[in-house]
This record gives structure tokens, sequence and C-alpha cells, in this order.
């Protein structure tokens, strides 16, 4: 039991670790912290969004980098707030919320979102990123 315990509590600090890379902009460690075959989603959706262009899934690390610079390229993204975290066995479930701004438009969004990370091997597989996407569209769509 202990030992589940801790791989838990090892599996929440990775995340930690991951959005502590991300926040500095230190893709190095946010890349080595994924799995090479990671699968990521950020929105989950299956509707078509014109002003959320990085919707669309992603496959390998390069990919998942890819999506960090194209989200760079459209948004300034507010330091996450309230995170809080609930494991069981290799889920990290994240529930937080965060505000930013568009870059073409100037306008701002806030939301919040919940994610979701399966980890093996102390490296990130997969992750999906669950929101609103009607929270932040309108910042982005140009009139």
């Amino acid at each position: 039991m202990n030992g589940v315990i801790m791989d838990e509590q090892e599996n929440i600090e990775i995340v930690k670790r991951f959005y502590a890379a991300i926040g500095q902009g230190d893709m190095v460690t946010a890349k080595e912290l994924l799995a090479d075959f990671v699968e990521w989603q950020s929105p989950v959706t299956r509707t078509d969004h014109v002003g959320i262009t990085w919707y669309r899934p992603r496959i390998g690390r390069d990919d998942v980098l890819g999506f960090f610079k194209e989200l760079s390229q459209n948004a300034i993204i507010e330091p996450f707030e309230d995170l809080k975290f609930i494991v069981q066995n290799d889920r990290v479930v994240v529930e937080g919320r965060n505000r930013g701004s568009a870059l073409a438009t100037g306008r701002f969004y806030e939301h919040s979102w919940v994610m979701i990370f399966v980890l093996r091997n102390g490296k990130i597989m997969e992750q999906r990123h669950y929101y609103d996407t009607a929270d932040i569209e309108p910042a982005f769509l140009r009139e």
C-alpha cells in the first residue's frame, strides 16, 4: 500500500514539474517529462473552432511542443490558479482556472478547466484538457 501512495505522489510531482517548466518556458525539461509517444489533446472537442487553432490532437513529443509554440503565438496566458490535484494510480486529475488574452485582438478571457494526465514510468503518456471553448473563443475571433 505504501508503495502505491508513493507512486501516486511521484506522479503528482511530475505533473507539477511539467506545469512549472511550461510556465518558465523551459521546453527542454517539459520535453523530458513527456513519453516519446505521448498523446495530447487540448481542448478535447469534436467541434471546429474558428478562433482556437490549436485544438487538434497531438501525437509525440515534438507535436506536443508544437502545440505550446502555436498557443504562445496566439495568446498570453496568465499563471494557473487554484490548482487542485487528485490522483489514482497512474492518473492525475488537475482542476484549475486561468486568464489570458488573445494576441490578435487584445481581448481577455477567463475559464475553468480540468486536465487529466496518464503517467507511466515517470513520463506523461496522455493528457486531455477539458474546458468550455465558449469561455475563450470570443476573445480570439476577429470582427
